[in-house]
């Protein structure tokens, strides 16, 4: 594919440049020799890549268009389909991972004999990673390989001598799956890591595992220790770039060396592609609220063993198709719409699983953890009965929805304290509901007496609470887990309490210390020779960075209360919140990072706030997330305090904002600075570090006078606190 006919949009031009997409809006009106379109639409015209890095090299923006841009570049302007040279490109990376030496063999011939021989390279790979499934996967990929997609497999395999196989591929993909964003809607990594914690066997042995709406294959991505992978998606492009995501993945989380992967197209409910196939766990992220499912003519199907669903219950479909690909002890967990747990029409099939023992644990999540963002999901964990085993007595159930973070919301999660509470809850729970399972060793203590009827059972309080089954078997059937977890009384402990009011006590006189007295002034405004943050950047005194990394939820595994920088993303929330870096890197690595040092700058463009902040010590290494702005001043030139606070004011973010009819966006390059000396900055850099510490004082004493304030009324509503 020639260089030339690449084409790139506007916020592929941001992307290329570190700036954003206002950044190239002004671009296109305050140059006139910018690059025209050549293509796309009026509201979202291209550009011909070559005219965009001539003219960013021109105007000093840009040194080289990154290699991986360049390859993204070449995948969009593919005649072909993007999902089918995605496919190609994935089945290249498979060659070049498990036979090096053919690839280099077939990347040393001209284009056209390369173009011949790879088709068969290939087939061979496919055949042993995927058997009798490669013909259709390879179908996708339209079967062959044209002389006209070499170019951009050479360049693809470029980018993995750089990157490695895997992490090209996951780059393509989430590219593919975020310019696709409402066909596809992947699982975030975070449930996915927890939904197979929560499915994986007790013993360390490797697992078959199945998931029947794979998706891009989040969930069978996050498998440990797998044996072998089995994927149904309905949509046939997915499924083989699914296929592609397993096996260049799989292997290097294996215990067992190559993993089988077996990944099929089709309606799971009606075509069921593993109609044979038993599993030790099924994940599965199903569609919710499907009114077409195939009820009238599954009515006699044998998977409906808890009953025939209702039309309105597909996720009970989902629920008895997952127990029935199960080896008897089986795990499945199916993330779930919360109306499922309280739906009267689905009211017997509930009843049904709580009497043979199939339903084990409901742990209700945060909104925001997972689409839809707006609600929060339940998890669903099932385990197939055995024959002869006695249904166990009690059910889990966990509410997270106090372990969400300050503020909650999709991306102000505390997800590594939900994660946490989540597997800590599960582990003790199970350890003696599954013969085979090894719980935590625990020192033998006499039977306690039996609960008074409708006590809390033993569990953590306001988290997780184990209820009778019995207790479950009412006219509702609602498994709801906010109906079965009391809540934490926030009041219960006076002795907290007071430790909380004399913290309270300190910080605001604290606070009053350090409340800064206002100098006396003149009375009229004053007029000082002015600069911009553009201006600064061109004359070298400051550089800009916009942040491009997108920040997941933070893994499972314990982590340190201040986890290192160099693991972390700053976030937009984290900005406006004043909290320490809560992000976490995604799993593919991104070497283009911006990393923040010591006396960086950052402001948030989004929202036409004046928040401001300062990077310390403490967050020097952690990468910059996305809708944020780095200013790094040259200390010899300008003072970070300084340039910090003239940047809050309310005047000057004013006047640098664009305004659209949903959102409000910051340009940062027209934030105004008076010209001073040096010294003058630092006198009024001082007394803005000031003004951040008292700030900062200020949130810490609304944080604890609601958390005292709360606890009281908790206190005195629950009889632990005297009114006296």
């Amino acid at each position: 594919m020639p260089e030339s006919a690449s084409e790139v949009t506007a916020a592929g031009i941001a992307r290329l440049a570190g700036v954003g997409r206002a950044a190239v809006s002004n671009w296109r009106r305050r140059h006139a020799d910018f690059p025209k379109p050549v293509g796309g639409t009026e509201t979202s015209p291209a550009f011909a890549l070559s005219d965009v890095e001539r003219w960013l090299r021109e105007q000093g923006k840009l040194a080289e268009v990154p290699l991986r841009e360049r390859v993204w570049q070449q995948l969009a302007d593919s005649p072909a389909t993007a999902a089918a040279t995605l496919t190609r490109a994935g089945f290249a990376l498979l060659l070049l991972r498990e036979r090096p030496s053919t690839w280099q063999e077939l990347t040393a011939r001209p284009d056209e004999r390369m173009a011949e021989l790879l088709p068969t390279a290939v087939e061979q790979v496919a055949s042993v990673r995927f058997g009798d499934d490669r013909h259709a996967l390879l179908a996708r990929a339209c079967l062959e390989f044209p002389r006209q997609a070499i170019p951009f497999l050479r360049s693809v395999g470029e980018l993995a001598d750089e990157l490695g196989p895997r992490q090209t591929y996951e780059f393509l993909l989430g590219r593919f799956l975020d310019a696709n964003i409402r066909q596809y809607t992947p699982t975030p990594p975070g449930p996915a890591a927890l939904m197979a914690a929560l499915a994986a066997p007790p013993q360390a042995s490797a697992a078959t595992v199945l998931d029947p709406a794979a998706g891009a294959g989040t969930l069978l991505r996050a498998v440990e220790r797998p044996a072998a992978l089995y994927a149904q998606e309905a949509d046939p492009d997915l499924t083989a770039l699914t296929a592609l995501r397993l096996a260049l993945h799989a292997d290097a989380v294996s215990a067992a060396g190559a993993v089988c992967v077996r990944a099929r197209s089709g309606d799971t409910l009606r075509a069921d592609a593993f109609p044979d196939v038993t599993v030790d766990a099924v994940l599965c992220h199903p569609p919710f609220n499907e009114r077409n499912w195939g009820h009238d003519e599954l009515s006699y199907d044998p998977r409906w063993e808890y009953g025939l669903p209702a039309r309105t219950e597909s996720e009970l479909a989902w629920v008895q198709h997952a127990l029935a690909r199960l080896r008897p002890g089986g795990t499945a967990v199916l993330l779930m719409p919360p109306a499922a747990a309280s739906r009267r029409s689905g009211r017997r099939i509930r009843a049904g699983l709580l009497r043979r023992g199939a339903l084990r644990a409901v742990v209700s999540l945060p909104a925001g953890a997972a689409p839809p963002y707006g609600i929060p999901l339940h998890l669903w964990v099932l385990r197939k009965p055995a024959a002869g085993q006695l249904p166990p007595p009690e059910v889990l159930f966990v509410d997270t929805a106090d372990l969400s973070g300050a503020g909650g919301g999709r991306d102000r999660l505390d997800w590594q304290t939900v994660q946490n509470a989540v597997l800590d809850a599960w582990l003790a729970f199970s350890g003696t509901d599954d013969p085979g399972a090894t719980a935590p060793a625990k020192p033998p203590a006499t039977p306690p007496a039996a609960p008074a009827a409708g006590a809390p059972q033993p569990g953590r309080t306001g988290v997780s609470r184990a209820v009778p089954v019995i207790e479950l078997l009412d006219d509702d059937v609602d498994l709801a887990p906010a109906r079965h977890v009391p809540p934490a009384a926030a009041g219960g402990d006076v002795a907290e309490l007071e430790r909380a009011r004399a913290k309270l006590t300190e910080t605001l006189r604290l606070t009053g210390e350090l409340a800064p007295a206002p100098t006396a002034g003149t009375a009229e405004r004053a007029v000082w020779p002015t600069t911009t943050v553009g201006e600064l950047a061109r004359a070298h005194a400051l550089s800009l960075r916009a942040g491009t990394t997108a920040a997941v939820p933070a893994p499972a595994a314990p982590a340190p209360a201040r986890p290192s920088p160099r693991d972390a993303v700053l976030t937009e929330q984290d900005v406006l919140a004043g909290a320490p870096p809560t992000g976490a890197l995604p799993d593919a690595p991104d070497d283009e990072s911006v990393r923040l040092e010591a006396g960086d700058v950052v402001v948030p463009v989004l929202g036409g706030g004046s928040v401001v902040r300062v990077v310390d010590e403490r967050d020097a290494g952690a990468a910059l997330g996305r809708n944020l702005q780095l200013l790094r001043p040259d200390p010899q030139a300008l003072d970070p305090w300084f340039l910090a606070g003239f940047l809050r004011g309310t005047a000057n973010t004013r006047q640098a904002s664009s305004y659209a009819s949903t959102a409000t966006r910051l340009d940062v390059r027209r934030l105004q600075l008076p010209r001073l000396p040096l010294a003058d900055q630092r006198r009024y850099g001082a007394r803005f570090h000031a003004l951040a510490a008292f700030e900062e004082a200020l949130r810490l004493a609304g944080r604890l006078g609601e958390q005292l304030v709360q606890g009281l009324y908790d206190g005195l509503t629950e009889g632990t606190v005297r009114p006296d």
